[in-house]
């Protein structure tokens, strides 16, 4: 990432939105520690070490700082769950970003490494924690490289390590990567894999991370984004962290945007009043859809988010109300499709990818998941049948059972949903496999109408001296 950073590649345009994690990215070496220095780094680190850990703490759950990594729980609050006087207890670093459409988490990865280090090193203080592990996606080899070179500084300049500027505060941080695999950004399955297993989800109960989790010790998983949002605060305080926003959802956040607008990339947006519209139509934003064409569809929060339509482009970036109205915000991650998309291929596309990362501990997901995808590829190749569109549905319904009404009428009745879904997998891959399928086909069912094989069968009388055969 050396040289000129490419302001719409990073959501840094005119403009004078406030910026709380991408502030430095406007520097072609944000992620040195020279430039950070030079940037208030570890100023917020400073502020922190001059109070008490409950103070630090409660200001965390005082500024409702929300998860980033597709839950949407609050950071301070996450921290507070941990058993008394348990130890150890370990802070764990999900930079194990790999939900379809979203790169956020390695942005902020590459270009900011100690940012990151530096929020880690607040939490861990707010929390009480001497171990944190920073566990990024294998296949991420820049922002491992520039967290290793970061790490190194840091241990250098006092930063981390032992009695942290001169305070009787320890932290040690240990960089591990992955090996690929999508359903370790469950937390449960990234401890597993932390631990040198394979990557797999955990039962819940009993194994909730805060009471039971790495080395079946309480464990705290946190977002990339959430912490990168730490040293900002520390420096600014609470008002200022929440004057920006609403008083549900404060401070800003990062969306990575992709597909068929003229300007994707990442953007930091103002949390809980900026909308969908804005976002993908705004000048300082995506500025339209490509070649000025219309909206199809778009997917608000990630590949296993349900799709909404134009007409819930007013909808801003608030978790309770995208939630209301039948999706989820997820990861920060949009995906848009213009009217010339071929909307069960674009599907496919997304059914693929979650059967392919199926971990295969659960059947509903091992077996749900190919065959949705073996009849999602039957339909899109031409040869579908009336009875495969009822049978994506029924495949969806022992998957995830009630969790999407099953006719493209009830669409405006999806507020009505549970959400997240019920569903008879251990973690969410399950249900991410027919997200896009449910919502492909009761939105645009005509569309896979149009594929299938129609066999409109003849009867024939078959004559005294004909062999039936």
């Amino acid at each position: 990432m050396s040289g000129t950073i490419y302001p719409h590649a990073v959501g840094f345009v005119a403009g004078d939105r406030p910026r709380i994690v991408t502030d430095r990215f406007q520097y072609h070496d944000a992620h040195t520690m020279e430039r950070f220095l030079a940037t208030d780094g570890y100023k917020g680190l400073r502020a922190a070490l001059a109070k008490s850990p409950t103070e630090v703490h409660d200001e965390v759950k005082g500024a409702t700082v929300l998860g980033r990594g597709g839950a949407g729980f609050a950071a301070g609050v996450k921290w507070g769950l941990t058993p008394q006087g348990v130890w150890p207890r370990y802070l764990v670093v999900n930079g194990d970003e790999s939900e379809p459409g979203t790169y956020k988490d390695r942005l902020l990865m590459e270009l900011d490494p100690h940012q990151l280090i530096e929020g880690c090193l607040i939490a861990c203080y707010a929390a009480g924690l001497s171990q944190c592990f920073l566990y990024v996606r294998g296949e991420m080899a820049l922002a491992q490289e520039r967290i290793a070179t970061a790490l190194n500084e840091a241990y250098a300049a006092g930063y981390v390590g032992k009695n942290i500027l001169g305070s009787n505060f320890s932290v040690d941080i240990v960089l591990h990567w992955g090996a690929g695999a999508y359903v370790v950004g469950e937390e449960t399955a990234l401890i597993e894999s932390l631990e040198g297993n394979r990557g797999m989800p955990r039962q819940k109960p009993p194994f909730f991370p805060a009471a039971i989790g790495l080395y079946g010790k309480p464990t705290i998983v946190n977002n990339v984004e959430t912490l990168a949002n730490l040293p900002w605060l520390m420096r600014n305080g609470v008002e200022a962290y929440t004057a920006i926003g609403t008083a549900t959802s404060p401070g800003t956040r990062m969306v990575a945007v992709s597909g068929h607008v003229k300007r994707p990339g990442v953007y930091e947006i103002i949390n809980g009043t900026t909308t969908f519209r804005d976002l993908l139509y705004g000048d300082e934003f995506c500025g339209g859809i490509r070649d000025d064409n219309q909206l199809k569809a778009f997917v608000p929060g990630g590949g296993s988010a349900p799709w909404f339509l134009p007409d819930q482009l007013d909808l801003p970036f608030e978790n309770k109300l995208v939630s209301a109205a039948g999706s989820m915000l997820g990861s920060g991650a949009i995906i848009v499709m213009d009217d010339t998309t071929d909307i069960p291929a674009a599907a496919l596309t997304l059914t693929r990818f979650y059967a392919h990362e199926s971990c295969g501990k659960c059947v509903p997901c091992r077996e749900g998941g190919t065959w949705l995808e073996r009849i999602m590829r039957r339909i899109v190749d031409g040869h579908g049948t009336e009875r495969d569109l009822d049978q994506l549905l029924e495949v969806g319904e022992m998957i995830c059972p009630g969790a999407f009404p099953h006719a493209a009428s009830e669409r405006l009745g999806l507020g009505a949903v549970p959400f997240p879904y019920k569903m008879t997998t251990i973690c969410f891959v399950g249900p991410s496999a027919y997200a896009p399928v449910h919502s492909a086909l009761t939105l645009f069912r005509d569309e896979f109408e149009a594929k299938l094989v129609r066999r409109n069968l003849i009867p024939v009388t078959v004559g005294a001296g004909d062999d039936p055969h």
